[in-house]
């Protein structure tokens, strides 16, 4: 392991996740650390454990052979086998069902960095037999338990510039950590879609990718994106589907109940990492030197709240809220029965809900998000309904 090893919240849950008859899939983006993870927790647990890679030829000969016999012979005597970059063994699901179903003592855990490609091997023939969980890119979580909530607070500005993989965590070096983001978005950022055979111009994805970055916060128009990239506004919507299964990006809807007047039709989409996004348009400036740190700001809160959510498992619906007159939300959670509405302001220090928000969702609650308080609503349960 990295001498700077950054401890994560599934090492002290692997126990519970890891159940004898089911396959554990863990997703993720590339190099957020999934197969180091994995290393690190199976090496300190006992019994015979096969480590196998979805690039080793005969393995994925054996599990896409769909050969019971076979495959009970040579997996099925392991206490765990783990499978990285699960996605490249076509028909997987089927090679796992056999040994779910013949070997019930047996743990199996499979990782991959693309939904799209692993889910569609394995959805129907593990139906009931997998739990799946995502590996994210370092959260503020794990950095509070491991730093301290003052080295977190002190350290904001760098992970608002250069993002929370590991390896940009473990390096102090500035010219490295840009360095390193990248190489990261030259050499795997799109490695699943350009394994996508349809995809004849990948240099597309790479210049959708770039307008998104700057339209953080605002609703986007996938027609304007087609007629900027010249495609069809369905091809829009097909790469980014594509970039949300990688883990690159995450859509948001927008939130409605009853006003004609609340914009719902359009979507909003965050960078699963900021050091990601910067990347893309070559800027690794400082907030102070920048006219995007708004931008920043509400895409580094909205994704660690999204990871809290996964990892704590808050089941919620997000979305932003926004009407036609501009009157807006940058976050709203819908969650057992009730609204939550969340502004996330960098310099603001004070903040009130729009006065049709509060006439229309009069029980909703509303919190102001900034540099004095994500600690709160990033980390520390509270009483309050507010911060679960």
């Amino acid at each position: 392991m990295p001498e700077n090893w950054i401890n994560r919240y599934y090492e002290q849950l692997f126990p519970d996740l890891l159940q004898k008859g089911k396959a554990l899939i863990i997703y993720g983006p590339r190099r957020s650390g999934k197969t180091q993870l994995l290393n690190k927790i199976l090496s300190d647990l006992p019994g015979k454990i096969y480590f196998g890679n979805g690039d080793d030829l005969d393995l994925r000969d054996l599990l896409s052979s769909q050969n019971t016999r076979r495959i009970l012979s040579l997996l099925g005597n392991y206490d765990i086998v783990f499978i990285d970059e699960a996605q490249r063994i076509p028909d997987i699901g089927y090679g796992i069902k056999i040994l779910t179903d013949h070997s019930p003592e047996l743990k199996i855990i499979l990782t991959g960095s693309s939904s799209l490609n692993l889910a569609r091997h394995t959805g129907e023939p593990l139906t009931g037999r997998q739990r799946i969980r995502i590996l994210y890119p370092v959260s503020v979580m794990e950095l509070y338990e491991q730093w301290g909530g003052m080295e977190v607070y002190q350290r904001l500005e760098e992970l608002m510039i250069y993002g929370s993989y590991p390896e940009i965590l473990t390096t102090n070096d500035i010219e490295l950590k840009k360095e390193y983001l990248i190489t990261l978005r030259n050499s795997y950022l799109f490695k699943d879609i350009f394994e996508l055979n349809y995809i004849r111009n990948p240099s597309v994805i790479s210049d959708l990718l770039k307008l998104l970055a700057f339209q953080i916060g605002n609703e986007v128009s996938l027609s304007e994106l087609g007629s900027s990239l010249k495609i069809s506004r369905q091809k829009v919507e097909q790469f980014i589907d594509l970039l949300e299964k990688t883990f690159i990006i995450k859509k948001v809807s927008g939130f409605s109940r009853n006003l004609r007047s609340e914009i719902t039709k359009t979507a909003r989409y965050y960078f699963l990492d900021n050091g990601i996004r910067n990347s893309l348009i070559n800027n690794f400036n400082p907030p102070e030197m920048r006219n995007d740190t708004g931008m920043l700001w509400e895409n580094f809160i909205f994704i660690e709240r999204m990871k809290k959510q996964h990892y704590r498992q808050i089941y919620s619906n997000n979305y932003f809220w926004r009407t036609y007159d501009r009157k807006e939300i940058d976050l709203i959670e819908e969650r057992d029965g009730k609204l939550f509405g969340f502004e996330f302001k960098w310099g603001k220090t004070k903040a009130s809900p729009p006065k049709l928000w509060k006439e229309t969702y009069p029980e909703s609650e509303f919190q102001l998000i900034n540099r004095d308080n994500f600690i709160d609503f990033l980390i520390v349960p509270k009483p309050s309904c507010l911060s679960p």
